[in-house]
């Protein structure tokens, strides 16, 4: 199976402070992957470094078999920040429009989006189950709710690969596991291949099927049934502090 995404050999640093060091991971195509790890574990730097938005010091990254330094197909790999972080919900815009703003990216910011296009945009909002709230303010919407329109906003471009950073922020506790339903059905049905960064161990393991644990250095890189071997004293140790893992059955 191809790898879509392969890190090899990357260490990065800030001013004296090393982040990552001897980091090696390769996410198959059709991968659900899990990057877990405490916080400072250089999970946010990571992924900073698999966007292009910092240049490895030392190391490769190639996306799609590309070194990173000539990729140009942006478009392919979707993102999704913490809603906190990547949106105003005060802003007066409807779900459509919000989802019509992820196009921007094969259009151009300023470029006319044709009327073919709306087509697109509705099919987006339908496949995180949001099309009844298409003509909604985006600020009435609960924050789960939110984070569906982001996903749906960054899935309107047809990406190949989708990143989530810690997406289940401001989505109560309730509607976890929907949300997870959405991801897995993203996957599966649709094909894509899922990169989401939490630290929530606990419910992730039952929804993914590959996990890397990162604390500064790869403590675990393989599938979810590998890393269910470990127990909770294990699993402890690479994160520093007491952590309980849910083994579930499959």
């Amino acid at each position: 199976m191809n790898s879509v995404i392969e890190i090899e050999d990357l260490h990065y640093r800030y001013e004296r402070e090393t982040v990552l060091k001897d980091i090696n991971i390769s996410v198959p195509e059709g991968a659900f992957l899990a990057l877990v790890g405490p916080n400072g574990s250089g999970k946010s730097t990571l992924l900073k470094l698999i966007l292009g938005l910092l240049r490895p010091k030392q190391g490769r990254i190639k996306l799609f078999g590309e070194p990173i330094q000539q990729f140009k197909a942006w478009e392919k790999i979707g993102y999704v920040s913490q809603k906190s972080n990547s949106f105003n919900s005060a802003f007066p815009a409807t779900v459509f429009e919000v989802v019509k703003s992820g196009l921007t990216k094969k259009t151009g910011m300023f470029k006319f989006i044709p009327a073919s296009k709306k087509k697109d945009i509705i099919q987006a909002i339908a496949s995180v189950g949001m099309e009844q709230y298409i003509h909604r303010n985006i600020g009435e919407l609960s924050g789960g709710q939110q984070q569906r329109v982001f996903i749906a906003r960054a899935l309107v471009s047809e990406p190949k690969i989708l990143i989530l950073d810690e997406p289940t922020v401001g989505v109560d506790q309730h509607n976890v596991q929907n949300f997870y339903d959405m991801l897995h059905m993203l996957n599966k049905e649709k094909g894509i291949t899922l990169v989401l960064v939490t630290h929530d161990i606990g419910t992730v393991t039952n929804n993914v099927t590959h996990v890397a644990c990162l604390n500064r250095e790869l403590h675990f890189h393989g599938n979810t049934d590998e890393f269910e071997k470990f127990n909770d004293q294990e699993v402890s140790s690479l994160y520093g502090h007491d952590v309980h893992v849910l083994h579930h059955e499959h």
